[in-house]
């Protein structure tokens, strides 16, 4: 009884000595957060996994024939090997929620443009910046501003922000360019009317409905802006409204770990001449950026994956598979290109070997139709040889790594598996560290194993990456 109420006393102390605490050392507190809650490094690496939120934009993160591309995108990716973890992308459905969800204990990082501010210090911390920017009026020029002279054209634009009292610009509501407008219309004495948006909407949505007249202004990164004006003539970004400002990711207050790992990161990749040419690749390419926009297999501006998207659906349904998981091994075999070639004789979409179009009545392997044909028959095939694997996720992963490195060679490691005490019938985790060890004499000259020597590293990656991509194609394209 005496133990019982020494303990009871100790509670009692440490939850008063908690209620005492400052108002700084709560600040930005979730009850998620600590040593191995939300971002903590400890947890990251023992888990594998680096939770990242982003947005779904044409700078951030998007799907462009058939490949995940954007700034944010390719940066995490860094990070993420940097870390020696997996990329775990979370695309936000309302970017005004973003700083929010550091808290919801399910997101390690924020991984977006955003403006570094005082208030927003007070409830997130930011990375080093990555780059700086400044905020300019969107506005669009008269439908006509071709055919008039400049000096019709320039009467029709606004020039200085004090022309904007009394008049309307959309933003959403809880950017940056929301606040600073309340500080401009203070500055300049005299109210700009803000007319706010859904938090859904990117920048570059917003963008585009000024060019389609829906708005008449709105305010922009001048980086997002420029590439944007490069691609949309008829718009006019020259009125500035901002200094200079930072442009950071955000962690929770409780990662300090995290934090630390980033900006060790970010000073390495400022020092190479990657971290350059991928910002140049967004925000600077005028070129590329035009090719996106015009494309049919831009994600922003079409739910496609590729030209032969019709053809892969009406096939993928002979497997009963995602046809977005098949366009994924397709692209992982020939990145869409009926004509690709390999180095062993392989050809068309689905590099079909010879002798493998000839036994499925591929006569012209770089016809799109035979190819997806002839290749989902085959993997038919393997699928039926491994009906003793009920779990239809692993049988999926033991069918792909059979089409890129032979079924007899899948077959050696699930036998080596069962050799090493491991499950025969999974391939995460089990088999496939197996057909790893077959790249080794020891293991491929052992009694019992018959089809010898493997690179293993080739079916290990197929699969992963196939899945990966898969992944991606989910959060872009609609079934």
């Amino acid at each position: 009884m005496k133990k019982y109420f020494r303990f009871s006393a100790i509670l009692l102390l440490l939850g008063l000595l908690a209620c005492g605490r400052t108002a700084e050392e709560n600040k930005g507190s979730s009850g998620k957060g600590g040593k191995d809650g939300v971002g903590s490094l400890e947890r990251i690496k023992r888990e594998g996994r680096l939770r990242a939120l982003t947005t779904y934009s044409g700078t951030s993160y998007f799907l462009y024939r058939g490949q995940p591309m954007g700034f944010e995108y390719e940066l995490l990716k860094r990070f993420a090997d940097h870390l020696g973890v997996e990329l775990e992308i979370v695309v936000s459905q309302n970017i005004d929620n973003l700083l929010n969800r550091l808290n919801e204990g399910d997101i390690d990082l924020v991984a977006h443009g955003i403006t570094i501010t005082s208030d927003r210090k007070e409830k997130v911390n930011f990375t080093d910046y990555l780059y700086l920017t400044h905020q300019v009026l969107v506005q669009k020029k008269p439908d006509n501003w071709q055919r008039m002279k400049w000096s019709a054209v320039e009467r029709a634009l606004v020039h200085d922000a004090i022309e904007l009292i009394g008049d309307t610009v959309s933003v959403r509501k809880n950017s940056s360019y929301y606040r600073r407008l309340k500080n401009l219309s203070r500055e300049i004495g005299g109210e700009i009317v803000i007319d706010t948006l859904p938090g859904n909407l990117s920048t570059d949505e917003i963008i585009k409905m000024v060019v389609d007249g829906k708005i008449k202004y709105t305010v922009a990164d001048d980086n997002i802006a420029s590439i944007n004006a490069s691609y949309y003539h008829i718009l006019d970004i020259d009125v500035p409204i901002s200094f200079s400002q930072r442009i950071a990711w955000a962690v929770s207050p409780n990662a300090p770990g995290l934090l630390a790992a980033a900006n060790e990161w970010l000073e390495q990749m400022k020092d190479e001449v990657d971290y350059y040419v991928i910002y140049n690749k967004y925000f600077r390419n005028r070129h590329d950026f035009r090719k996106r926009v015009q494309s049919d297999f831009y994600s922003l501006t079409n739910n496609r994956i590729s030209r032969y998207d019709e053809i892969i659906k009406s096939n993928a349904a002979s497997i009963g598979w995602d046809w977005r998981l098949v366009a994924s091994l397709i692209y992982q075999e020939s990145r869409f290109d009926p004509k690709a070639s390999s180095w062993a004789g392989a050809g068309g979409l689905m590099q079909l070997m010879p002798s493998m179009a000839e036994e499925f009545s591929v006569k012209n392997r770089q016809d799109p139709e035979q190819s997806i044909k002839g290749g989902m028959a085959y993997l038919t095939r393997l699928w039926n040889n491994f009906e003793m694997v009920e779990d239809s996720v692993q049988r999926i992963k033991f069918t792909m790594a059979s089409y890129n490195c032979g079924y007899y060679h899948v077959l050696d490691a699930r036998k080596l598996a069962e050799m090493n005490g491991l499950d025969k019938n999974r391939w995460d985790g089990h088999v496939d560290e197996m057909i790893l060890e077959l790249s080794y004499p020891d293991n491929y000259n052992k009694p019992g194993i018959k089809y010898g020597y493997v690179r293993g590293i080739e079916p290990y990656t197929y699969v992963e990456q196939i899945f990966e991509r898969y992944e991606h194609y989910r959060k872009f394209i609609e079934v």
